[in-house]
């Protein structure tokens, strides 16, 4: 899933636009990186801990000797795990495609990291808050179409309506997206360092928020 549905929307994308700038295929290409990313970081992995929890299985990981905290960063290892690779079968393919070549420096790995951290720590979050399997499926479902088309992933700011412009800031794919774009086509700059640190915000909020909300045990 984490590269064929950002795949098939890459290619129907490459048949459908005309003589597209460098621009607009590097926002293309960057962007159905971050689709994949949104599929497997937020979607898969709020559904699976959302699973977990309401099957009752935190209740048999409170019984061994483990610490929350290290089950906490072994679901973002996880995520982690399963991410990257769909970032990368897709840069290769995306550059035959389209004929573009990235521009890779040093800098990408902080941002593919930070990038990942930051959305999968949105979805284990939404995991472990969940009150009911059903509301967390229709909620990352939402969540997945909404940040993927209607915030600056697949299109720029300037694109969007004003009220989805401000909502779009408090999505860490809006910062993710513009230095995944910048720092693949110039390198580190400005700009990519303070998105980066802005993603690293993030990041470390949803771990401080999913320490505060994980909870071994269902309320009936």
């Amino acid at each position: 899933m984490a590269c064929m549905f950002p795949l098939t929307t890459l290619l129907f994308l490459k048949f459908f636009t005309l003589d597209p700038t460098p621009a607009v295929m590097t926002r293309i290409i960057t962007g159905n990186m971050l689709f994949g990313l949104i599929v497997m970081g937020l979607n898969s992995m709020a559904q699976e801990i959302s699973w977990q929890k309401h099957q009752g299985h935190f209740t048999y990981y409170s019984s061994l000797p483990i610490a929350k905290v290290n089950f906490i960063f072994a679901n973002l290892l996880r995520g982690l795990i399963m991410s990257v690779p769909s970032f990368i079968i897709l840069a290769m393919i995306s550059q035959l495609a389209y004929g573009i070549q990235f521009h890779y420096s040093w800098g990408l790995v902080p941002v593919l990291l930070l990038t990942v951290f930051s959305v999968v720590g949105a979805g284990v979050l939404i995991g472990f808050w969940s009150p009911s399997h059903q509301l967390t499926n229709m909620l990352v479902q939402a969540l997945m179409m909404f940040i993927s088309f209607l915030t600056p992933v697949m299109v720029d700011m300037d694109q969007l309506p004003s009220i989805l412009q401000w909502l779009s800031y408090l999505f860490p794919t809006t910062y993710a997206a513009e230095a995944m774009r910048e720092v693949l086509m110039s390198g580190w700059s400005g700009s990519v360092a303070w998105n980066t640190l802005v993603l690293l915000l993030f990041s470390l909020i949803s771990i401080v928020l999913i320490l505060k909300k994980v909870d071994w045990r269902v309320e009936k």
